[in-house]
């Protein structure tokens, strides 16, 4: 896959970034090159290799999956300016 100037500019226009042409010019050698890269990358043989999710052997920690409230119901409520019990209050917007 290649990258020509018109859809530089376009990408370009549609991630609202203004670039000049020689800027354009130069950022279609780059993501050309970037995307050869990954083309080669696609050529590797990857058969009997297993996912990681690091290069370095770790087990995840779990946790037990139980239901809290969390118990800080006061803390999360202390700098509101309005609250009742563990509440926040709000003014009324909707009649």
């Amino acid at each position: 896959m290649s990258v020509d100037l018109a859809t530089v500019k376009r990408v370009a226009r549609l991630a609202r970034i203004a670039v000049t042409e020689e800027e354009a010019q130069r950022m279609t050698g780059e993501l050309n090159g970037i995307l050869g890269f990954v083309e080669q990358l696609a050529e590797v043989d990857v058969t009997g290799v297993e996912p990681m999710t690091s290069v370095t052997e770790q087990k995840m920690r779990w946790r037990p999956d139980v239901v809290a409230d969390g118990g800080k119901a006061m803390d999360v409520t202390a700098n509101a300016p309005d609250t009742a019990e563990q509440f926040f209050l709000v003014p009324k917007v909707v009649d």
